[in-house]
């Protein structure tokens, strides 16, 4: 999957949590996130100055279902459930734990999530 493929895919499946998700889908579209907040954050700097960050709060709002759709996903891709993800709320170790998993290469065949995003 590229990079415009995995975007589009995402936010076509702006709120599903069902079915499973790629490695490359996750990265892509959290690079583009990234890319989009920077870009969010410079804009604020040049217009609010250095203490408001409208735009970036705004696209980190409109991209919150989203980005833990697509988390949720890459979890049923190494067959974990989605609830893994509230790991995140554990300091660093958590952290570690899901980035690995992300990185992790998803189960070749069919699982109890659905069939291989790759095939």
């Amino acid at each position: 999957m590229d990079f415009w493929s995995a975007v589009k895919s995402v936010f076509g499946k702006y709120a599903t949590f069902r079915g499973r998700a790629c490695r490359s889908e996750y990265w892509y579209f959290y690079l583009f996130d990234m890319i989009v907040l920077l870009i969010a954050g410079i804009v604020d700097l040049a217009i609010f100055g250095s203490d408001v960050s409208v735009v970036g709060s705004i696209w980190a709002l409109a991209t919150l279902i989203p980005v833990i759709a697509v988390g949720v996903r890459r979890l049923h891709d190494i067959d974990r459930t989605g609830w893994w993800l509230l790991l995140s709320f554990v300091p660093l170790i958590g952290w570690i734990i899901l980035l690995v998993w992300f990185c992790t290469r998803g189960t070749t065949s069919a699982n109890r999530f659905g069939n291989n995003p790759l095939a």
